[in-house]
């Protein structure tokens, strides 16, 4: 039988024994870093998609793209990809909505996993990087945003709930499936 006095760190921590645990300020840091790093990611390439910034060849040649992959009405998918990775993106930065910003994220990215999918797992050709971006989304659309967030200021979002994160994480993959079926 283990006595209080040789319990492992975490274990003393679960049982409220032992050293303190980390403060709940760490979480949400370390969530808001997660949040702004991703979602201005996603944003700025969403921007790249919408108006050509930061290098991007804007609706027109992102359009252009699509065609090439098969898309029906390739300009209004690339206006709908660049305002699902802007918005969503911005969302996620904010801690606005986050489930449903990080679910629209995580679709996003699995249409691009699906069209890199052949490539391999690692860069230049591979999905490593996409795959990356979609698991991050989903990690916080499962946890919430913490309590630096914008949700905190919404009375049905305050609270986090895993329901919220995982009804929001299956209409995003919903939403990619089908855009993915339109693909010829």
């Amino acid at each position: 039988m283990t006595s209080p006095t040789t319990l492992s760190r975490p274990a003393a921590a679960a049982s409220g024994q032992g050293g303190p645990a980390v403060p709940a300020r760490a979480y949400d840091i370390g969530l808001l870093l997660l949040r702004l790093v991703l979602g201005l990611t996603m944003a700025a390439h969403g921007a790249q998609k919408l108006f050509g910034w930061f290098g991007g060849d804007g609706v027109e040649g992102t359009g252009m793209f699509f065609a090439s992959l098969g898309y029906p009405s390739p300009e209004a998918f690339a206006v709908v990809a660049g305002l699902t990775e802007t918005l969503g993106g911005l969302g996620l930065a904010l801690g606005l909505f986050t489930p449903l910003a990080a679910a629209a994220v995580a679709g996003t990215m699995v249409n691009a996993i699906a069209v890199k999918w052949g490539g391999g797992f690692f860069a230049p050709e591979g999905v490593e990087y996409e795959l990356l971006l979609t698991l991050a989304a989903v990690a916080l659309a499962l946890t919430g945003p913490g309590r630096i967030a914008a949700d905190r200021l919404l009375p049905w979002l305050r609270t986090h709930r895993l329901a919220y994160g995982v009804a929001a994480v299956a209409l995003g993959a919903a939403v990619a499936g089908v855009t993915l079926l339109l693909r010829h």
